[in-house]
């Protein structure tokens, strides 16, 4: 028999209200649930519509159906495999992600990627809210409601009050949020998926050309960026509040799982679609979800507008709760509901940049995620491979105390994040921003074209940041690991 506190989401007679948890350890007494219920935030959080439009992302590398399929379920699963061993870290220490890489980065140390981590959760927060702001317009002008500039204004102000409400109130209006909008959007994405399927042509998708290898790494590195790796450093934020007993394999599966499902599905179609369409797939880089309604009869443009925005809300209230945790853990002293609403006034003022003033959508986007993904990815082998030496659970005073078994400002991590992203960025090039065409300057000496060369756009520097972050913790964190976990906990001191 099911206890009450198996049950997966919080109780529905459990009072909502603002969480008060910020970056303190969850008790044993708080935790509940099982990690199956760890499956709706992670696929509320990415059903979003706009996994249809990584379709034709994925052949704007130049590269045939199979080629970005192969490119997009690898891209996808493997980069949400991250997000699973990372979440195995929250149950194991109670504590938010990026307090728990205080194990590796020392507590004050921490505050670097702390602060990237949080430049790359507003960064997607924005792009999300504002992608939810302009479908809405495209929405409202194909049924001649306006669609202009007021529109705009009133999308962008409700979909922002949702996302910054959801991310001030917390976890349990999370769990509760994101259920309702698993059932709601998985329901009308079938119904649209129905509605446009005779736009499909096989004939024309299967008659795409193939790409080169190197603009097959390009579309699996752009997938892992934009799907995974946007993820992991909030991969925890979910998983602290299971109980200890949870089965760690359970947490990598459901929470790869439930991430996994919706975009692989989505990216199918998608591909079908762009394949299908070049036209469709030019439109998409200009606006990615409302060229979708193009294909789409008058009279379910409006439920298409409400699987749109709470596909795109799903996403934005995980990440706004995630950077609010990051702000934090930066070295900002102020309660978490108030670190959400700061970094929901940032939201807001960069979908105002890009709704009203970008000319753009696809190249700054894809700078952005490979600029931060360098330096993510680094961060993800780091914490990934100082999880794997560790036998024990973290020691939960310790992730505090800056005199404690953790260090305070450790010189390897530190070093070790700087060379890998150093490396990456030499591996990565941008042309969306004049400020960082400076990446790509390790094409050249190693012998990969330079920056116009066959290697230009594979995109190489996050696969090697990652590598090198990883191979580099086993290599030399072992013995300071082992330290760490000699000495005794408080508690056993005080036994003794």
């Amino acid at each position: 028999m099911t206890e009450p506190h198996d049950i997966p989401r919080p109780a529905e007679d459990r009072p909502l209200r603002v969480e008060t948890h910020g970056l303190d350890v969850i008790t044993d007494g708080e935790r509940k649930g099982v990690p199956r219920g760890l499956f709706w935030p992670w696929f509320g959080a990415n059903v979003s519509v706009l996994g249809l439009s990584y379709g034709a992302f994925a052949l704007g590398f130049r590269i045939s159906f199979w080629q970005a399929l192969a490119a997009g379920a690898a891209g996808i699963v493997f980069s949400f495999l991250l997000c699973g061993f990372v979440a195995v870290a929250g149950k194991r220490g109670s504590a938010p992600t990026m307090v728990l890489g205080r194990a590796a980065y020392g507590v004050r140390g921490n505050r670097m990627p702390s602060v990237v981590s949080w430049l790359l959760t507003v960064g997607w927060e924005t792009v999300l809210v504002a992608l939810a702001s302009m479908a809405t317009a495209t929405v409202f002008g194909r049924l001649g409601w306006g669609g202009g500039t007021g529109t705009k204004v009133a999308a962008l102000v409700l979909v922002g009050a949702l996302t910054v409400a959801g991310g001030v109130l917390g976890f349990d209006l999370i769990m509760r949020l994101q259920t309702v909008i698993t059932v709601v959007t998985g329901v009308l994405t079938v119904v649209y998926v129905g509605l446009v399927a005779d736009h499909v042509h096989w004939g024309t998708v299967s008659a795409l050309p193939a790409g080169s290898a190197q603009e097959f790494i390009g579309a699996l590195v752009f997938m892992m960026t934009g799907f995974g790796l946007g993820w992991v450093n909030a991969a925890a934020d979910y998983s602290r509040y299971l109980p200890r007993r949870s089965s760690g394999r359970a947490v990598i599966g459901w929470t790869t799982f439930g991430a996994s499902l919706a975009p692989l599905l989505l990216l199918v179609f998608g591909l079908l679609l762009a394949g299908s369409s070049a036209g469709l797939g030019e439109a998409v880089a200009a606006d990615p979800i409302g060229a979708l309604t193009t294909l789409l009869p008058t009279w379910f443009l409006v439920p298409f507008a409400v699987v749109a925005v709470l596909g795109l809300v799903g996403g934005a209230v995980l990440d706004i709760y995630s950077s609010g945790l990051a702000l934090l853990a930066a070295g900002l002293r102020i309660p978490r509901p108030l670190a959400a609403l700061v970094d929901g006034v940032l939201m807001i003022a960069g979908s105002v940049y890009i709704v009203f003033f970008a000319d753009d959508f696809l190249g700054p986007f894809t700078g952005f995620l490979t600029t931060l993904g360098v330096p993510i990815a680094a961060w993800c082998g780091i914490v990934l491979g100082d999880l794997l030496l560790r036998r024990r659970d973290y020691d939960e005073q310790d992730l505090y105390r800056p005199d404690g078994r953790y260090g305070d400002v450790p010189p390897g991590p530190l070093l070790l994040t700087l060379a890998a992203t150093a490396l990456g960025w030499g591996l990565v090039t941008n042309t969306s921003a004049r400020l960082l065409d400076w990446q790509g300057y390790l094409l050249g000496p190693l012998g990969l074209g330079g920056r116009s060369g066959p290697w230009a756009y594979a995109n190489l520097g996050v696969l090697a940041a990652l590598a090198l972050g990883f191979l580099g913790t086993l290599a030399t964190a072992r013995g300071r690991v082992r330290a760490q976990e000699a000495e005794p906990s408080r508690a056993e001191v005080s036994a003794v």
